[in-house]
């Protein structure tokens, strides 16, 4: 009786070991960045959410999806395991720190002002003498202009205080990108057309950062399953539901697993 019931464990095992590798179970975080992450009614909902969803749907991976502030959630994706962090610029200082999945999105990150305020700016060194250019300091943005030594950078706390400030005339000059622009608007109560673009000044495109310790594995199916929904068209369906009328950048349609 004693054998069988080692053969039967030693069968179980080896039909365990054949099933292949498990599914994981990952914390990915997201902060408030509509349209393509933000919560409503207490829920995660957004471009990017939506795709994150149906990763994990194809790659057969379990786990949750959290809205926290920007700082909790970058930091924790970069020190816990199978944690990882959407959506994130990915940028020369921050290639080190995680592994990549993307690109989920493409940016175009501009100075922008009040149509009509008469403002033009065609270069950094002009941009540096229109007076105050707000930006939310946590932003990419804003590490990059300061960086590029901006000395008139005003670091607020995120974009509603930005749009309010732009709206009461508090500042000239803010930064933006023609994603998310619509929504930042709407925080400040001002309308869509009511900004004007003066000058772009970064390309960016917009990632899933996994935490270093994160399986070379994970990271693989992941990305074979996003080029996937590139190929299929389910990307493209997605990318349409939440940018109505943005066409889609041929770039980021490329795949990068056959």
């Amino acid at each position: 009786m004693r054998i069988s019931r080692w053969r039967w464990l030693g069968c179980l095992l080896t039909l365990y070991l054949a099933a292949g590798p498990r599914a994981e179970s990952l914390q990915l975080y997201t902060e408030e960045y509509p349209p393509l992450n933000f919560a409503r009614e207490g829920r995660p909902v957004g471009l990017a959410v939506d795709l994150v969803r149906e990763l994990f749907e194809r790659t057969g991976d379990h786990g949750k999806i959290s809205v926290v502030p920007w700082a909790r959630g970058y930091q924790a994706a970069q020190e816990e395991p199978n944690t990882a962090l959407f959506v994130t610029m990915r940028t020369r200082e921050r290639e080190p720190h995680f592994k990549w999945v993307g690109p989920l999105a493409m940016v175009i990150t501009s100075f922008y002002a009040l149509k009509g305020s008469g403002i033009q700016i065609a270069s950094l060194e002009e941009a540096a003498r229109v007076g105050t250019i707000a930006v939310p300091r946590q932003w990419y943005s804003y590490q990059d202009l300061q960086a590029r030594g901006l000395p008139n950078l005003y670091g607020v706390i995120g974009p509603q205080q930005m749009m309010s400030m732009l709206r009461h005339g508090r500042v000239p000059v803010v930064v933006a990108d023609n994603v998310t622009l619509d929504s930042l608007l709407a925080l400040g109560g001002l309308q869509p057309g009511s900004v004007e673009p003066l000058y772009g000044f970064l390309r960016s495109e917009a990632y899933i950062a996994f935490s270093p310790s994160t399986s070379d594995a994970v990271i693989q199916n992941w990305q074979e399953a996003l080029d996937s929904m590139k190929r299929d068209g389910s990307f493209a369906l997605i990318y349409r539901r939440w940018l109505t009328g943005q066409e889609i950048p041929a770039e980021l349609l490329q795949t990068t697993t056959p």
